[in-house]
């Protein structure tokens, strides 16, 4: 595709303009100072890493508050609006259609159409999952995981078919916060499938007979994965308990390793690798507080609860999560990538070798305001973010050589 370098430095394509992102971006950096941290100490505030120089450009703006994305081997783009509209964007971003047969979602607050990921054998079978919030009557609704096979009719229209209604967070409430929702695919084709507290703590994620708040791990038909622990009074789909609204999720692709971002309270965002089995505190333990300044639960820590590998504070309102390959970013093999929305931030962290704590943090995007609620690293290894804006769009990230 040809693009044309605007006046004030950004990369653009030649159809689509630029929102407000700041030239080549040299990230903006925190300066942090950081006491060195145990393996199993939460840690905050860690030093800063060497600044990237990446060039950004626009693939798509107008979007409707996008959640979801993913890429479809022909080259073009799934993305999911949180009201409920499934769209397909050619990869130029010059085209866009609206795939039918979505399942209906009660897209208020922060509910609606949110995650969308591939089978593993897509190309063969054209399964996908998607996750939203399902309306059940009486004004309640829950997060809900459903399985469908996409149909492509050319380039100019799609459907969904055979749908499937594979995970249902009970019980269903009438809260229009926290659904989590982001599905990963594990390396036996399994999925983590995360869910939030329905923003009301005593609905307790520490109720294992609830899927309130958890961790779940299914089988692609819906049946509880013969891994998970056996614990008693646990539902059988549940993984580990103990969260309050994990949106970002991503498989280590070297170790096959979950990690977690999850969206904390005031102050208490968390970088996680959950385990089966554990319990990760909240609302008991979190480095948090309340909106209002209130102390949540009995502090920081407490035996039985786990700790996060990192914490931020001041909060970011953290959201999507990815790994990066280094296919494209060299230097950025293995760090973990994290949107931030009220952040208005990309964070990125590096983790010492064994990969138990974060050993420096760079902070990309800042400055723009832009809500990224999704990072996601493309086939060819660009860094793709979703803008959660009303009019929304799908950006770009590319290595920017040194001039």
């Amino acid at each position: 595709m040809q693009r044309t370098p605007k006046s004030s430095g950004r990369a653009t394509t030649s159809t689509m303009p630029l929102p407000a992102l700041g030239l080549f971006l040299s990230a903006t950096l925190i300066s942090l100072s950081a006491t060195p941290q145990t393996a199993t100490a939460a840690q905050t505030n860690a030093p800063e890493a060497p600044t990237s120089n990446i060039g950004v450009e626009t693939v798509v703006s107008g979007l409707a508050n996008p959640w979801g994305l993913e890429f479809l081997p022909d080259g073009r783009y799934l993305v999911t609006e949180r009201s409920g509209k499934l769209k397909i964007i050619s990869a130029d971003g010059a085209s866009t259609i609206t795939v039918t047969g979505v399942p209906k979602v009660r897209a208020r607050g922060q509910g609606g159409l949110m995650d969308i990921t591939l089978s593993p054998d897509h190309a063969e079978t054209g399964l996908l999952y998607l996750s939203y919030s399902e309306p059940t009557g009486s004004r309640k609704s829950r997060t809900a995981v459903a399985r469908a096979k996409l149909d492509l009719a050319g380039t100019d229209a799609a459907r969904l078919s055979d749908l499937q209604v594979i995970f249902q967070q009970t019980p269903a409430v009438s809260s229009g916060r926290h659904f989590g929702s982001r599905i990963v695919v594990a390396n036996d084709g399994s999925l983590f499938i995360t869910t939030g507290d329905r923003g009301n703590q005593q609905q307790s994620a520490q109720d294992p007979q609830t899927t309130i708040g958890v961790v779940a791990r299914i089988n692609s038909d819906g049946t509880p994965h013969k891994d998970n622990p056996k614990n008693a009074g646990w539902k059988p789909e549940i993984y580990s308990i103990g969260h309050r609204n994990i949106q970002g999720a991503a498989i280590d692709p070297d170790t096959g390793t979950l990690w977690t971002a999850e969206h904390g309270a005031r102050g208490g965002d968390e970088l996680n690798k959950p385990e089966a089995g554990k319990n990760y505190g909240w609302p008991v333990i979190t480095y948090g507080r309340d909106y209002s300044g209130a102390k949540i639960g009995v502090g920081q820590k407490k035996d039985g609860f786990e700790q996060p590998v990192y914490y931020w504070d001041p909060s970011i309102a953290t959201s999507g999560l990815e790994i990066v390959s280094g296919k494209q970013f060299s230097n950025w093999r293995g760090d973990i990538l994290v949107g931030g929305l009220a952040g208005a931030q990309l964070s990125r962290l590096k983790l010492n070798n064994d990969r138990t704590s974060v050993v420096a943090e760079e902070v990309l995007l800042s400055g723009e305001g832009l809500r990224i609620r999704e990072v996601r690293e493309g086939p060819a290894g660009a860094i793709y973010v979703l803008v959660d804006e009303r009019n929304g769009s799908l950006l770009k990230l590319t290595p920017r050589q040194p001039s």
